[in-house]
């Protein structure tokens, strides 16, 4: 790339190569108190860069830039719209604040949107930050007092109770800006865990002449270079990065805390808008059904269950329905935490632990918000609340492993399960299941061999296909192989050949079954290669019979049943007329046995089929010959 194309007015580093910032400090507060204007001071950069901005003199879109400290650190700066018709907006870019900067006027104190912003701010998990009280060259003594007293009463209960309240002026005459770098500078950055995924959700996409399509946001987790191929969701467009660029700098890569801008081939504009999300290939889906760990606004309004609310996650904003997960509880009612799940009308991409707020569908009022618990949960139906419940009180309480345990007995793919956070699965086929399942599933399966042998107590086992129906049919065929290696590999199952069978269950035979089992044994015996017919000795004795066929004491040889041993005598006989003649032809056969055509061609290829034979034209030589 020959020359810039990222339109945001961050200010470029020149000279070294772009890092993640040390910090990312978010403006808030009422619109006209001074945010813009107190970030111009600090930076030398003017955020109001639309001419709508500049005719109105009000934020409209998010604005960034950056921040040098005297000791090396750098921090990002976003400037978010105090007007309370661009909340959504306000709400995109405190999505990935470290901390926040509120902004109270000391010539109107605390407003409205001051306050909606300090909830919204909570209910995103921002712990941190401080206040700037602008404007005080504009009041007297006694009016900065009492504003800031308003302030103390605004942030008391809330996370900058306590915070420094920084007096500043951005006027000809500035004032407090070194004491607010200072009071920047002391603030820290929350430890949380590093995203491995690469994930930059999209707050602005333009064409820029002779580059085309490009995209601007800020990374909320893993690395993205020159070349990579990407998704953008939920749309599911595939595209090519051809061009990064980090700070307003062409880059090779960018990665978490970077405010950057990419260059995409293969989508068009009018594809992607605010609340698309770019990552790499296959590593998330976009989600309609969302768990919440919901914390109601102490002023919010009294909502019913089913209500249609707004939800803002990341930087989207859809429409959806509330449904209260904490049973016995028909109302979100104001103070109230519980469970909630919101099934929205178009799909949106969070991860667990992303922040969301809940806005009224009209009049529009934040009412709450908390932290993604499930971003892939099943729909969460009024009977089954109880157990919802349960669930996401183990999910809160960390553990991850529930994500999978309701992804059911088919499981989850290794990198879903990784996407998920959970490393503890259990591979059944091409997929990973949580282990109560698969325990669930091994005690059908014991069951089921278990009424098998009762059913059928002079069966030897079970077919290892026979067990493969329900309530086990619903397992593809790898995942149930696997789950029977499992039972087979510690011993909770015998496998001999296609059969299967519990250790200790016997074949155990009374004396008259004993007794009938001999004299059937003898019939067949008796009859020779010739042989009863197997249908007649099925209908008459079919327990005894098929025992007999599974201990190989008799062999069924297409429509008749013959004794082993009348078998095992054919055998050594047509081999050693092989070895002395070399060939077998059909009048030597009949002439080794005195069988008719008829019982003749189902023992030939008996023997064929034994490997004793191959058929050569009209005759038969020695298998191998």
């Amino acid at each position: 790339m020959t020359r810039a194309y990222h339109r945001t007015p961050d200010r470029a580093i020149r000279g070294r190569m772009p890092t993640p910032a040390h910090l990312v400090v978010g403006t808030a507060g009422h619109i006209d108190h001074g945010k813009t204007s107190l970030v111009r001071a600090l930076t030398g950069v003017d955020l109001d860069r639309l001419p709508e901005e500049r005719a109105r003199g009000i934020t409209i879109s998010l604005g960034f830039t950056w921040l040098d400290l005297d000791d090396g650190r750098r921090v990002a700066l976003v400037d978010v719209p105090g007007h309370e018709r661009l909340v959504r907006t306000m709400v995109a870019g405190a999505s990935g604040m470290d901390a926040v900067l509120l902004c109270v006027s000391a010539a109107e104190g605390v407003m409205p949107q001051t306050r909606e912003h300090l909830d919204i701010l909570g209910l995103l998990g921002v712990e941190r930050g401080l206040v700037a009280l602008t404007m005080t060259d504009l009041v007297d003594e006694e009016m900065l007092e009492l504003a800031e007293l308003d302030v103390e009463d605004a942030v008391a209960g809330t996370f900058l109770e306590g915070a420094p309240v920084i007096r500043t002026a951005a006027g000809p005459e500035p004032a407090g800006l070194d004491a607010l770098r200072a009071g920047i500078a002391a603030l820290s950055r929350p430890e949380r865990p590093c995203a491995a995924a690469f994930r930059l959700p999209v707050d602005r996409a333009f064409v820029q002449r002779g580059f085309g399509t490009v995209v601007t946001g800020t990374i909320r987790g893993g690395r993205l270079a020159d070349g990579d191929e990407v998704v953008v969701l939920p749309e599911g467009l595939p595209a090519r990065v051809r061009g990064v660029e980090v700070h307003g700098e062409p880059a090779p890569a960018a990665e978490e805390g970077h405010r950057a801008a990419l260059n995409l081939a293969g989508v068009e504009r009018d594809d992607l808008h605010r609340g698309s999300v770019v990552m790499h290939a296959g590593v998330a889906t976009p989600a309609s059904i969302l768990d919440l760990s919901y914390r109601h606004l102490p002023g919010g309004p009294v909502v019913p269950d089913g209500t249609r609310a707004r939800l803002l996650v990341g930087t989207a904003e859809v429409m959806g329905v509330i449904s209260i997960i904490d049973p016995g509880v028909e109302a979100l009612e104001p103070g109230w935490t519980g469970f909630v799940q919101v099934r929205t009308d178009t799909p949106v991409v969070a991860l667990p632990g992303d922040r969301a707020v809940l806005r009224r569908e009209s009049p529009v009022v934040t009412m709450g918000g908390g932290a993604v618990l499930d971003p892939w949960s099943p729909r969460v139906r009024r009977r089954h609340r109880e157990r919802a419940h349960a669930e996401l009180v183990r999910l809160a309480g960390g553990e991850v492993g529930v994500r999978l345990l309701r992804a059911g007995d088919a499981g989850l793919t290794p990198a879903a399960a990784a996407l998920r956070g959970v490393h503890d699965g259990i591979p059944l086929g091409e997929h990973v299941v949580h282990p109560e399942r698969v325990s669930r599933l091994e005690s059908l399966l014991l069951r089921g061999l278990q009424a098998h042998h009762d059913a059928q107590p002079l069966s030897p086992g079970a077919s290892r296909r026979g067990l493969h129906r329900a309530p086990l049919g619903h397992l593809t065929g790898a995942a149930y192989d696997a789950l029977l290696a499992r039972l087979v590999a510690t011993g909770q199952v015998v496998q001999e050949g296609p059969r299967i069978r519990l250790p200790a269950f016997t074949v155990t035979l009374d004396p008259d079954q004993r007794r009938r089992s001999e004299r059937l044994a003898s019939q067949v015996r008796t009859a020779g290669l010739e042989g009863p017919k197997a249908a007649e000795l099925l209908s008459a004795e079919p327990e005894l019979t098929l025992l007999l066929l599974d201990q190989g004491d008799i062999v069924r040889v297409r429509d008749h049943l013959l004794h082993k041993s009348a078998l095992d005598e054919l055998r050594q006989r047509v081999t050693q007329h092989l070895a002395e003649h070399g060939t077998l032809a059909p009048t030597d056969f009949k002439e080794l046995t005195g069988l008719s055509r008829r019982h003749a061609i189902p023992l030939l290829e008996w023997l064929d089929a034994q490997r004793i034979t191959v058929r050569d034209g009209e005759t038969r030589r020695a298998w191998g010959s």
